[in-house]
């Protein structure tokens, strides 16, 4: 692969790696992917990088999941957001020119379906022009269980309350011999997977992540990959593909994973990423686990979207990694100094405003 012309590296563009071609990827020379990658981001989604302007409230901290990668979950005790706060925290946001919100929490047994048709209804009744972008499958998942109802019936009754699309939390590895050593007491992979085809099949899009960087191989990043490739092949409904690197500061997983994953590591997977994934038009970075001079980087191994601002966030945070909401000047600021416009868009890609 590394001798192949421009016109041949863009031919990946159309072309279907099979899980042979796709590990091939990870013995080229991180300069050779990322070129490869960079050509198909140029052909497919040209220059333009943009981001959205949004928050992320975690409603609970209380899990009956208790992941070993997660440091949020409550040890003991935890909290519940009022629905007042909750309302609180997204006018806020409103008045910080947020258009997305994310509403993510735990596995509570403690809050039914009809505690969520009611938030959203409230929101959409006091923020109708918000974006309700909320709920991971594998709370849809829980609700299901919780309710004794499918988990097309949880997503009707939760998009008629107000919820717009699906973020693709807790997709960590979709291998389950990976889950059942990071994530035991939650959803498999077939469930995940489950609830993305359920939802896109409703009309609502979702994205797609990919938590790395812990116990996963190569082998197990490229099945994560072909099986949300294979979804995107049926339904069409993925906006977008996020690969984000495991923090493991204050996790059970400490013990065996003490620091995250190189630059470079992340690097390369973004860039595989962006070639495997032949049928998703955005790659987003993470600036959130990367910060933004590997987020800026990573505009040139294949991502093409610089995710959000992020005003609020308390997963990650957990682990010790120090955040601070990213600011709209900052990103378009940091966009532009590596010689790239950049746009503010909405949940759907659709550009609001250029700067």
């Amino acid at each position: 692969m590394s001798s192949k012309s421009t016109a041949e590296i863009t031919d990946y563009l159309t072309e279907k790696l099979g899980r042979r071609e796709a590990l091939e990827l990870f013995k080229l020379s991180i300069h050779e992917v990322g070129k490869i990658a960079d050509e198909i981001r140029k052909a497919r989604c040209g220059d333009l990088v943009t981001f959205v302007n949004d928050t992320n409230i975690n409603y609970t901290n209380i899990c009956t999941s208790k992941c070993k990668f997660c440091a949020f979950y409550a040890r003991s005790g935890g909290y519940v957001l009022s629905h007042e706060e909750i309302l609180r925290k997204i006018d806020y946001a409103a008045r910080m020119g947020a258009t997305q919100i994310m509403l993510q929490g735990g596995m509570n047994p403690g809050l039914g379906i009809e505690w969520f048709e009611e938030l959203f209804a409230k929101i959409k009744a006091k923020f109708p022009n918000v974006h309700v972008h909320s709920l991971s499958p594998p709370e849809i998942v829980f609700l299901s269980k919780l309710e004794k109802c499918s988990i097309r019936e949880v997503l009707e009754r939760l998009k008629n309350a107000g919820l717009d699309s699906l973020p693709g939390g807790g997709a960590e590895i979709l291998v389950d011999e990976v889950r059942k050593r990071i994530s035991p007491n939650k959803c498999s992979s077939e469930e995940w997977l489950k609830v993305m085809e359920v939802a896109h099949n409703l009309g609502m899009p979702t994205t797609a992540t990919m938590m790395f960087g812990h116990v996963e191989s190569d082998e197990d990043i490229v099945e994560h990959l072909l099986k949300i490739r294979k979804l995107q092949e049926k339904t069409k409904g993925f906006t977008a593909f996020i690969p984000w690197t495991f923090q493991p500061g204050n996790t059970e997983l400490y013990g065996e994973i003490k620091r995250p994953v190189s630059p470079l590591r992340y690097l390369q997977v973004v860039a595989v990423s962006r070639i495997v994934l032949n049928n998703f038009r955005n790659i987003q970075d993470s600036w959130l686990t990367q910060g933004f001079e590997i987020a800026t980087l990573s505009l040139f191994f294949g991502a093409n979207d610089f995710g959000g601002t992020m005003l609020e966030e308390n997963v990650v945070r957990a682990t010790g990694k120090d955040f601070r909401p990213a600011k709209v000047d900052e990103i378009v600021r940091a966009v532009k100094a590596v010689g790239r416009p950049v746009a503010l868009r909405d949940t759907y890609y659709r550009i609001l405003e250029r700067f």
